[in-house]
C-alpha cells in the first residue's frame, strides 16, 4: 500500500508536470497530444517515473518521448519554482501504452461477440 504522502506527491507532480508540458515546453516533438497519465515517485523522493501517452504513429511517440527526456531538466527546474518540496525528483519519462492495449482488447472482445452472434454456415438459419 502506498502511503498517503507519496500519493499526494504523485498527484501533485502529475498535475504540475502536465501543466508545464502543455504550457511551457516549446519542443516541437512534444505535441499537444501528450498526456501525463501517471507519476510514481520513489519512497525516498529521489526519482519519479512519469508515464505519458500520446497519439500518433510509433515514430511520433518515440520523438515525443525523446523531446520529454531532453527537456527533463527544464521541467524539473519549473517544478522547483512551482511546488515546495525539499527535494525535486529526477524525472524519468516512460511511454504508457495502457490506453492502446485497452482499445485493442476491447476491439478483440467486440469481434468475438460479433462472431458469436452470427449464424454458423450450414446451420439452416436464415438471416432475412
Amino acid at each position: 500500500m502506498i502511503p498517503n504522502r507519496i500519493k499526494r506527491v504523485n498527484n501533485l507532480l502529475q498535475e504540475t508536470i502536465s501543466e508545464i508540458v502543455h504550457k511551457q515546453v516549446k519542443d516541437p516533438r512534444v505535441s499537444d497530444f501528450v498526456s501525463v497519465t501517471e507519476v510514481r515517485v520513489s519512497a525516498d523522493l529521489r526519482t519519479a517515473r512519469v508515464f505519458v501517452s500520446t497519439l500518433g504513429s510509433e515514430q511520433d511517440r518515440e520523438k515525443a518521448l525523446a523531446g520529454l527526456q531532453r527537456g527533463a531538466d527544464f521541467i524539473r527546474a519549473r517544478l522547483r519554482e512551482s511546488i515546495k518540496l525539499r527535494r525535486i525528483p529526477t524525472l524519468l519519462f516512460i511511454m504508457d501504452d495502457s490506453i492502446e492495449r485497452g482499445v485493442r482488447v476491447s476491439s478483440l472482445i467486440d469481434k468475438a461477440l460479433n462472431k458469436d452472434g452470427e449464424p454458423e454456415p450450414g446451420s439452416g438459419q436464415n438471416s432475412d
